[in-house]
């Protein structure tokens, strides 16, 4: 039965990583709800994460590996600068994007989560994430990769911040931020996810000591098809998400939020 909630569990992490809908605060209501002690340390989280990690990499392989290789290029290659200029600004603007949410993690993670990890608060994020999706609903602009200023990565980057309050998503906020800035919804979705890979990095470097001289006695399998779980659904879920974004129906992520807070709202009243 336990192996079975592991499943369960990866699987809720691979439907709502990639969606504009909160993974952290789907899970902490499905422990709220079912009073589960399975998050009582990050140990599984990170398991599952890193799982979602893999299958959002293998989607951007090749985005990813001309990204990196374009950037020490542009650094060591002087006679292909003028080729990688593009690229190697874009990986300073992913840089760019990524320090507000670092610089504030770190500071003050640990206070945020023991503040405002509550229900009530999570639906009040789940209602704020509905607002923003509504918001940004029929906007579609115009901006291409080439055309992303440092300006609007260091405004992403302060909206991905805000996802650090419990139930705020990421994917969601950055989506937000991009489409305020007047990108395409392609090249939003693009920037949302290459975003999300040294931020994922980054929380799963930290938690790894966490995992260091935890007893895992028994959890092998259990973690391992939570990892499976999670990785192939959320492979499938991003595949369905992208397409939904760039239709312009993020107003049905604004509605399922909707619903969520009311529902929370409700029951723990």
């Amino acid at each position: 039965m336990n192996i079975i909630k592991y499943i369960l569990l990866g699987i809720l992490q691979g439907i709502t990583e990639p969606l504009p809908i909160s993974s952290s605060g789907h899970l902490f209501l499905f422990k709220t709800l079912f009073n589960t002690k399975m998050f009582n340390d990050l140990n599984f989280e990170i398991v599952v994460n890193f799982g979602s990690f893999l299958a959002i990499l293998f989607i951007f392989r090749k985005e990813v590996i001309e990204l990196v290789t374009s950037f020490f290029k542009f650094i060591f290659k002087k006679d292909t600068r003028k080729k990688e200029a593009n690229n190697f600004k874009y990986c300073l603007q992913v840089i760019i994007s990524t320090i507000p949410a670092g610089i504030i993690g770190l500071l003050f993670k640990d206070a945020i989560e023991n503040k405002l990890e509550n229900i009530k608060v999570v639906g009040g994020a789940f209602l704020i994430t509905a607002l923003a999706l509504f918001i940004v609903k029929n906007i579609s602009g115009t901006k291409d990769d080439k055309d992303i200023t440092y300006k609007d990565a260091l405004i992403i980057g302060l909206c991905q911040a805000i996802a650090l309050l419990p139930g705020i998503s990421r994917s969601g906020a950055v989506l937000v931020g991009c489409l305020l800035c007047k990108f395409k919804r392609e090249t939003a979705l693009k920037y949302t996810f290459i975003l999300y890979f040294p931020i994922s990095v980054a929380t799963m470097i930290l938690g790894i000591k966490d995992m260091i001289g935890a007893n895992m006695s028994g959890l092998f399998m259990p973690y391992t098809l939570g990892l499976i779980a999670s990785g192939i659904v959320t492979y499938f879920t991003y595949s369905w998400m992208s397409e939904l974004v760039k239709k312009g129906k993020l107003w049905k992520f604004s509605i399922y939020c909707l619903a969520l807070a009311i529902f929370i709202f409700i029951y723990f009243r």
